[in-house]
């Protein structure tokens, strides 16, 4: 079966972040022989676009990056490449599109022109923003864009989705807190940042707790180090945690309690506190209206999620750009994502290259 064999062909040659010439030259020799324009706006980009002469265009989106995880799945068709694999299922994602683009090859018409997008990078720094600001969404007059995901925590084949909030925004918080070290038996000499970092911690905590269950949000650190020795004041505390929420008003707001328990914890122990964050991804929410058309109007058939996930995804570039919906495909018992060990039962990707057919179809 072709998708199964695409699958399979591209696991075993998993390519990392911005640099995928064997993916890229895979996809393009799958999609030459069809009938569609190819183009590649940013590096490492495919797009493949099917002119059906209708006024209405609807993409497609695939990532196309692995992880650098080394594979322990024992499979014949295991990476080829040490230390990397496709541990996120972006190889089923992109068979998915393959299969779709060769069902769209057959049909003599449809009523919608179709893009499909074959981006890097959504593992690392957001390849989806890039494509976004190449302008070849805007070129194609592409007015809504499509993308899906392998779920572990899914039965098997069942594509799902959730209206408005589905997955977070996210960012990374480092918290550097300087003090001064001295002996333990002269602490009175020393600034103590591990007492400073343990306050930290303690506020950070209370201001998480502070919200309403009915607020998704998660605001947690799971890495903390201080000190050098048992008998020393610490001079010097580190802790790495995650920021994570859906509304915008929501995440500054707990961006903003973190700063201020920075201020309140550096004056009240005289310790320096230092704040860093990383950019992260913005939240993934599909939007009630393309969400109703896709359900109600279209006919789309999919089961509802009743919570969103804690899990981010570039996709929601694609979101601040245009009208974006994301599902979730059921892998079953399986795995976790991002496991050395990350393996599927192939036939569930007949049910997501089916999917964006009929969105394709009736859209």
């Amino acid at each position: 079966m072709p998708l199964t064999e695409d699958r399979r062909a591209l696991h075993r040659i998993p390519e990392l972040d911005r640099c995928l010439p064997q993916t890229m030259a895979y996809l393009r020799a799958a999609l030459e022989p069809l009938r569609c324009a190819l183009s590649s706006p940013i590096e490492s980009s495919l797009c493949a676009y099917f002119d059906f002469g209708a006024q209405t265009t609807i993409a497609f989106r695939s990532d196309a990056d692995a992880l650098p995880i080394a594979e322990a799945t024992g499979a014949e068709f295991a990476s080829q490449h040490p230390g990397r694999m496709h541990a996120g299922g972006h190889d089923g994602h992109m068979a998915m599109r393959l299969e779709l683009a060769r069902r769209l090859n057959a049909r003599p018409a449809l009523k919608n022109t179709v893009l499909l997008v074959f981006q890097p990078a959504e593992e690392t720094t957001g390849g989806a923003r890039d494509i976004c600001q190449s302008g070849v969404l805007q070129a194609h007059g592409v007015e809504a864009i499509f993308g899906i995901h392998l779920w572990p925590d899914l039965p098997a084949g069942v594509v799902a989705s959730r209206r408005s909030e589905l997955m977070s925004r996210s960012c990374e918080i480092t918290v550097d807190i300087t003090g001064r070290s001295s002996h333990i038996a002269k602490a009175e000499q020393g600034v103590d940042a591990l007492a400073a970092g343990v306050e930290y911690y303690r506020r950070a905590a209370a201001l998480e707790a502070s919200l309403p269950a009915s607020v998704y949000r998660l605001c947690k650190f799971g890495r903390m180090e201080s000190g050098t020795v048992r008998n020393a004041v610490s001079g010097r505390t580190h802790l790495e945690g995650t920021l994570r929420a859906y509304q915008d008003e929501v995440f500054y707001a707990l961006l903003e309690g973190l700063r201020r328990i920075g201020r309140e914890v550096e004056a009240e122990t005289g310790c320096a506190v230092a704040l860093t964050t990383s950019e992260g991804y913005p939240a993934v929410i599909n939007p009630p209206a393309l969400y109703d058309h896709i359900k109600n109007d279209c006919g789309i058939a999919f089961a509802p999620l009743e919570k969103p996930v804690m899990i981010t995804e570039d996709f929601s570039w694609y979101q601040q750009y245009l009208p974006g919906m994301f599902f979730f495909l059921g892998t079953g018992p399986s795995p976790a994502l991002h496991a050395a060990d990350f393996n599927f039962d192939e036939s569930i990707l007949q049910n997501g290259a089916a999917l964006f057919e009929q969105i394709a179809e009736r859209y």
